[in-house]
């Protein structure tokens, strides 16, 4: 704010200069593309932002003339730094900083503009040649540490400036500025203001460097030293305000009451919603349901088919289920949108808020921040006090359903120290055949892939194979991860040619890889690892399987007697049974086939692991299930479309 009372909205600021800053880089001019030109337009016609800009044009430039001024002086950048502190002095904290950053990008952007366009407009060429600004793409090999050090500063002064906005943005109906959190908090704003406009004074006195410098500049290291310690110190600034952000985020959190959702109750009959009054979730448990409005129509089907069954044959619920839609802020909300929440909401069977901009900003924070929400749905699980007992339930129930209930993190850790691997923990009730089967001793075998001519070879000799010494045996394909059309396809083969039985309901293969991934994500919540964990082997290996390119097999008797291997290995194995199959009588066939396959086995191996984009923090280490070796890690990027 302003010594005059006007406010300053710095947020609306800064995204021009974060716009700004982001595509001032030395690189060759590419097209814009028409989409990134019309977002650029919408920003600049927004009155509120032109009318504020138009009021502190001058101040900016005035701003940027002094920098430019005491950096080309080279003067101390201590006492650069307090002048302009000075020079802002009527400005609030997070004002001071966003407008010492605005003069900074004006500044910046008008040097990468002149340095990418000098090679192809002569306007730009004329005045590089004034300037004596060096080629930059000549050097780049040389420039490349001093322009990393240089990004890495400017990154860190916007995260810095981004929490100073988010602790002045806090609501003080939730958190009051003599809360010891807050008061911690914005202790640390002064410190943080002063070390990101030095940013922007080393930044500055970079670029005015390089104006008519030579080669002994342009090849010095000292710069990109200086600039990379003091990118490290804002960077630790950042961690500090993060943290304290944290801090104050909890407490919010524990000051807001259930009270702050306004739900309505879906009349699945007629389709209409009517507003309820909040007492009737008062003394249960609740479960939050956090999503944006693309839910995987999969993953709500099952959701709704396992709500149904928990309640059925209940006079009176025990817990209820509110969905929180959370909708990205910085996008516009269509009628399109508008539409597909409506409908969404109306065929829900629990409550859902009345309107997604009702999300208070302070919890649309924490459930980012604290809860962790990226894409993949959460379950959070508030107890009859509204303490949250498990932060997220969603894979607990994808494992055993109601028998979570009811959803706390000592429930789940209870429920897996009874469990063990077994073939009903692998399928549930996705098949109620199964169950059948096993009580009646027959061998199981669960294959996947999507590879048809390996399908067609390994039913083919299993089933030679168990026909010759009478194995009562039963296939089933499982499809892989995500499955879609090709999937579907593999199943109308299997099924015309007789080659085994397949899951038709490709909601029913989505649910066995979900359960799968749910699995590895609940021991990953509770702490547990690979090489703590057996149930945890398993599962890896089950994944590592929908992973790679090739086949899979496992072929089990009752519960917990199974062999499982890659498809060629388990094909090349079953080709030669005339090799081992005198070891059946004596060991038994799962015992033989496991011992068969060892010499398949061998040190060479490559083996990858897929999840899907999660909540919660990316493990830094993962073992290996084969050689309990630790993996390397990689980004993969994958579209779903097959």
């Amino acid at each position: 704010m302003h010594a005059d009372g006007r406010e300053v909205e710095v947020r609306l600021i800064l995204d021009v200069v974060e716009d700004v800053l982001k595509r001032s880089t030395p690189t060759i001019v590419v097209a814009t593309s028409q989409e990134t030109l019309d977002a650029i337009d919408e920003k600049a016609q927004r009155g509120e932002l032109v009318g504020m800009l138009e009021a502190l044009a001058y101040t900016i430039h005035k701003i940027a003339c002094e920098i430019s001024c005491k950096c080309t002086g080279g003067g101390d950048a201590h006492a650069t730094t307090m002048a302009l502190l000075n020079t802002l002095g009527s400005y609030s904290w997070d004002a001071k900083v966003v407008l010492a950053l605005a003069a900074f990008a004006a500044s910046f952007g008008e040097f990468w503009l002149t340095v990418q366009l000098h090679t192809v407009n002569p306007l730009a060429k004329s005045v590089a040649l004034l300037k004596q600004l060096p080629n930059i793409f000549e050097h780049t090999e040389a420039l490349k540490p001093k322009f990393d050090a240089l990004n890495a500063l400017i990154k860190a002064m916007l995260d810095v400036t981004k929490s100073i906005i988010e602790l002045k943005e806090l609501p003080q109906e939730y958190i009051s500025p003599d809360t010891p959190a807050m008061l911690m908090a914005v202790s640390h704003i002064p410190t943080a203001v002063y070390w990101t406009i030095r940013g922007v004074v080393a930044c500055s006195s970079q670029i005015v460097g390089l104006i008519g410098m030579g080669h002994e500049y342009i090849t010095s290291t000292t710069e990109a030293w200086e600039l990379s310690s003091l990118a490290h110190k804002v960077s630790n600034i950042y961690g500090h305000l993060r943290n304290q952000l944290i801090v104050c985020h909890q407490h919010i959190v524990k000051r807001l009451r259930i009270e702050i959702i306004l739900i309505e109750l879906p009349d699945l009959s007629d389709q209409r919603n009517y507003e309820v009054s909040i007492d009737i979730l008062r003394r249960k448990i609740v479960i939050l349901f956090i999503s944006d409005i693309d839910i995987l129509h999969e993953e709500l089907a099952v959701l709704m088919q396992i709500y149904n069954e928990s309640q059925h044959g209940k006079s009176e619920r025990n817990f209820e289920v509110v969905w929180l839609p959370v909708v990205d802020r910085s996008v516009p909300w269509t009628e399109t949108k508008q539409e597909l929440f409506g409908h969404l909401a109306s065929s829900m069977p629990w409550y859902s808020l009345h309107d997604p901009s009702l999300l208070e900003p302070a919890v649309y924070r924490y459930i980012k921040e604290v809860w962790h929400f990226a894409k993949k749905p959460l379950l959070v699980v508030l107890d009859g006090q509204g303490r949250v007992v498990c932060p997220n339930a969603l894979h607990m129930i994808w494992i055993w359903g109601g028998l979570a209930f009811p959803f706390t993190s000592s429930r789940e850790d209870m429920l897996w120290k009874e469990e063990t691997w077994r073939i009903e923990l692998l399928v549930d009730y996705i098949d109620p055949m199964m169950h059948q089967w096993i009580r009646e001793g027959r061998f199981i075998c669960l294959y996947g892939g999507e590879d048809l001519e390996w399908i067609r070879k390994f039913t083919s000799v299993m089933r030679k194979v168990a026909v010759e010494i009478g194995l009562p045996l039963e296939m089933i394909y499982v499809g892989k991860g995500n499955p879609k059309e090709r999937v579907r396809k593999i199943n109308t083969a299997i099924t015309e040619e007789k080659l085994s039985s397949c899951w038709h309901d490709l909601v029913m293969i989505w649910f066995f890889w979900a359960r799968l991934e749910s699995m590895w994500y609940s021991k990953v919540q509770l702490g547990r690892t690979i090489e703590n964990d057996a149930i945890m082997q398993e599962v890896m290996t089950m994944l590592t399987f929908d992973s790679s390119d090739e086949g899979w097999a496992l072929i089990s008797k009752g519960s917990t007697e199974m062999v499982k291997d890659h498809g060629k290995k388990m094909v090349d194995c079953l080709s030669s049974f005339d090799n081992w199959k005198e070891n059946v009588e004596h060991d038994g066939f799962i015992a033989a086939l496991a011992g068969a396959l060892v010499p398949y086995h061998t040190d060479e191996h490559c083996t990858r692991l897929i999840l899907p984009g999660t909540t919660g923090v990316i493990q830094e280490k993962v073992i290996c299930a084969e050689c309990r070796r630790p993996m390397e890690k990689y980004i993969l990027y994958r579209c779903c479309l097959d």
